[in-house]
């Protein structure tokens, strides 16, 4: 999966999302695109997993292109613990979506039956 190799800080604020992609809002490798409507967080597993659904789909006639990378750390609390005693450990790594953005790109000669 998807993660960081290092990182400055390994805890980060929730934060919230605000307005529209500005950049990576078209498609730039391949001939069609997966584009966002609505803003998100899409977890590297999400990621993975729609990778190999789209590879499998597109078989041996064309490539699949991610366009985004998780890397905002999530974290969280044990189960039944209080509160307090700071912030959880992290968890799992997040891409934080805004609408517009394009998320996977494919191309390589495929019809446009097969990359819908």
């Amino acid at each position: 999966m998807l993660q960081p190799k290092k990182v400055k800080h390994r805890k980060q604020h929730k934060g919230r999302i605000r307005g529209k992609a500005l950049r990576g809002n078209t498609v730039a490798f391949g001939e069609y695109g997966l584009q966002t409507l609505d803003a998100g967080r899409i977890t590297a597993r999400q990621i993975e997993a729609a990778r190999i659904a789209m590879t499998r789909h597109v078989k041996r006639g064309g490539k699949v292109w991610i366009r985004i990378f998780p890397d905002k750390p999530v974290t969280k609390k044990p189960a039944e613990t209080r509160m307090g005693k700071g912030k959880g450990s992290p968890e799992y790594w997040v891409a934080v979506i805004r609408p517009g953005r394009i998320l996977f790109e494919v191309g390589g000669g495929i019809d446009r039956e097969l990359a819908k």
